[in-house]
């Protein structure tokens, strides 16, 4: 006997109800949606609400009582911060299991367990996302509405089954969000932009902004971060990238990593900065703190917003500024979208080579483009040629992230800045995307990124740092004989 079963058989013993009623509650459904009458029904669609409606109503009433009964037996310690989260859900999952056997609800060992773990996700959880959070497979969660959720598995959108129960239950658990954070969200602070614990990003608009209802967005992080091992398993990177990318970090080029969103502009980052040696002390700034560094000397930056009265508010330019005092051998932005551009620009210039940042763009060219109107942001009246000055002396290298129609990540240029020539920044791919040569029949793209030919200019810094890398890494297949 199933779950909803059980729980209505128990539902018709405690109101008395008999077989007769029972009968009579099936043949006199309630007023059907948008205004139906139910005598036009046919018979099996007027069994069908009934049969429906009735065992979820007695579930959710269950939910109902055992969560008053939680706050009165465990009153404040549910919320108390003092307490592990580990112990007060031990706390309450035992209190859950005395209400259950008080209630005598004739339920299986395996019912039990997943009644008890969807009320302890209620209670101390994000109710009905709480499992899409523990899904490893899910790479972020969007919903829409009390009625509307989606999920990215593999670069790809599907919709759930999951639901709310309404508006006011969404925004229940956006507001559980942003109090676990010091945040405040409300009419007059009508969205937030935070982190949960495990780092993962949230965005959360509630109306008047979001017209149809709650609006929250969740990109989860791994807990373990991918390595440059997992990205060739993937297929973003090949061995012979990773081993020039490697070879680029060591010999402290100054990179830009251009990419659309989630594209996996973080993931990579990460996997860069692994590749600074352990001796050399970082600085990362951020927005919200979404990089894990595995080196020992690092120093996390983080910015923070404006309170209330619309003060305190620390950017990231102001962190930019402060971490050339902090005697940086690498500063790491986590992405620069404002003025901030112009002060990393001059850190890269003035001796802080190595520096990594990221920023949203389509291509290397767009990339460049994108970061001089960053800098014309940060109010200085600068020439335009100053600017690409600025750019041409300060990065040296451009690697484009992009997200396929497939679903896929894969970094399909590695460009190096070469200098100015004329009016222009010019640029050179030493690794292209091989769009021409199509999907296959389950539309995935056969291409690879394979190097343009060219010798790059910066193997010469390789050199005289003794830094070594073979020359076929940069040959394309044809010229090796492959």
């Amino acid at each position: 006997m199933s779950l909803i079963t059980r729980l209505e058989a128990v539902r018709a013993q405690i109101g008395g109800a008999d077989a007769a009623s029972a009968s009579s509650a099936v043949a006199t459904p309630p007023p059907a949606q948008g205004g139906e009458d139910p005598a036009e029904l046919r018979p099996m669609e007027q069994l069908a609400r009934a049969a429906v409606k009735t065992p979820t109503d007695a579930l959710a009433g269950i939910k109902r009582r055992a969560a008053e009964e939680l706050t009165t037996r465990l009153g404040g310690r549910i919320t108390d911060t003092g307490l592990d989260e580990g112990d007060v859900r031990k706390m309450v999952g035992e209190a859950l299991s005395e209400f259950i056997d008080d209630e005598q609800v004739p339920l299986t060992s395996e019912e039990r367990r997943r009644l008890i773990r969807e009320i302890v996700d209620e209670v101390l959880g994000l109710g009905p996302l709480q499992k899409l959070l523990d899904d490893p497979l899910v790479t972020e969660i969007m919903v829409n509405g009390a009625n509307s959720i989606y999920v990215e598995r593999s670069g790809r959108l599907h919709q759930t089954g999951t639901s709310f129960s309404s508006d006011s239950h969404l925004r229940r658990v956006i507001e559980r969000i942003v109090s676990r954070i010091g945040r405040r969200i409300d009419e007059s602070s009508p969205l937030v932009d935070a982190r949960l614990e495990d780092g993962s990003r949230v965005n959360a608009v509630i109306p008047p902004l979001a017209v149809d209802g709650p609006s929250l967005t969740i990109r989860k992080f791994s807990a373990v971060p991918l390595t440059v091992e997992d990205l060739i398993r993937f297929e973003s990177l090949s061995p012979a990238m990773a081993q020039v990318l490697d070879a680029c970090v060591k010999a402290r080029l100054n990179i830009i990593v251009s990419g659309g969103t989630g594209t996996g502009k973080t993931t990579l980052l990460n996997v860069l900065s692994s590749f600074i040696p352990e001796e050399e002390r970082i600085v990362t700034i951020e927005d919200a703190v979404e990089l894990q560094l595995q080196q020992d000397h690092v120093v996390r930056l983080e910015s923070r917003p404006a309170n209330i009265e619309g003060r305190g508010a620390i950017t990231i330019r102001d962190l930019v500024r402060n971490s050339l005092r902090m005697r940086p051998d690498r500063i790491v932005v986590g992405e620069v979208r404002s003025g901030e551009a112009l002060d990393m620009l001059q850190a890269m210039n003035t001796g802080h080579d190595g520096s990594i940042s990221t920023v949203h763009s389509n291509s290397p060219r767009d990339a460049i483009a994108r970061m001089e109107t960053l800098v014309l942001m940060a109010g200085m009246e600068l020439p335009l040629r100053a600017i690409r000055e600025q750019i041409a002396s300060a990065v040296h290298l451009i690697v484009q992230l992009s997200r396929l129609r497939d679903g896929t990540r894969r970094v399909t240029h590695i460009t190096e800045v070469l200098g100015m020539e004329g009016e222009v920044v010019t640029l050179q791919d030493a690794f292209a995307f091989d769009f021409s040569a199509g999907v296959n029949a389950e539309g995935r793209f056969v291409g690879q990124t394979l190097p343009t030919g060219v010798r790059p200019r910066f193997i010469e810094k390789f050199a005289d740092m003794g830094i070594y890398v073979p020359a076929e890494a940069f040959m394309p297949p044809r010229a090796m004989g492959r």
